[in-house]
């Protein structure tokens, strides 16, 4: 490690020079720390909603369909290899309807999304 460069202000505070590409590695050092709390600090609350039974998992073929873009309210239909007129009908609702909901444009009736799941054989919450 390098010597300390100091420098004394008027004012008699004393200052620490480091380089920029240190500062930068110091404060990016204090993001993922604040990060890594963040994670634990959402951890145990998950574990103890999965142990309960309050929270589920989704499978990961629906977790990697997510993540390459889908909504859930897509990407599970797809894992189920369920056509998008099929889930229209069976919950009483439009195609286009079905494709807005798909696309963010409204959250959709939480009756009309629990029979959705019903039909996927999922958690509502799979797809809300």
């Amino acid at each position: 490690m390098s010597k300390l460069r100091t420098i004394v202000t008027p004012a008699g505070e004393t200052l620490v020079v480091l380089p920029l590409p240190k500062y930068e590695a110091l404060v990016n050092a204090a993001t993922d720390a604040k990060e890594d709390e963040a994670d634990l600090g959402a951890y145990e609350p998950a574990k103890a909603g999965l142990t309960s039974g309050a929270e589920s998992i989704s499978p990961p073929e629906i977790c990697k369909l997510i993540l390459n873009g889908d909504v859930r309210l897509k990407a599970v239909p797809e894992w189920r290899r369920r056509r998008h007129s099929e889930v229209a009908a069976r919950a009483g609702i439009g195609q286009g309807y079905l494709s807005d909901l798909e696309h963010g444009k409204g959250s959709g009736a939480p009756d009309t999304l629990v029979e959705i799941a019903d039909f996927l054989g999922v958690p509502a919450d799979w797809i809300a």
